[in-house]
């Protein structure tokens, strides 16, 4: 792992880290002794599509739509 930077540092770096990031290193944040944040090189995989982004991952069974035993409607 790389060394962590200070907010301080990274406030007056932060595109010298994005750079960092951008050739594939990870380059963490901390405040104080506690790492926390971590900036990586964004890529399109990282972002998903909500339409067809499931097809062929889910399967409905035939009898999905059938009344479930013992349940009565509502009067």
């Amino acid at each position: 792992m790389n060394k962590a930077v200070a907010i301080g540092e990274a406030k007056t770096n932060l595109s010298k880290l994005v750079e960092r990031a951008e050739r594939g290193e990870e380059v963490v944040i901390r405040r104080g002794a506690n790492p926390v944040v971590k900036i990586v090189r964004y890529t399109e995989s990282d972002q998903t599509s909500p339409f067809g982004s499931l097809k062929g991952k889910i399967r409905i069974g035939e009898d999905f739509d059938e009344p479930i035993p013992g349940f009565e409607p509502f009067q």
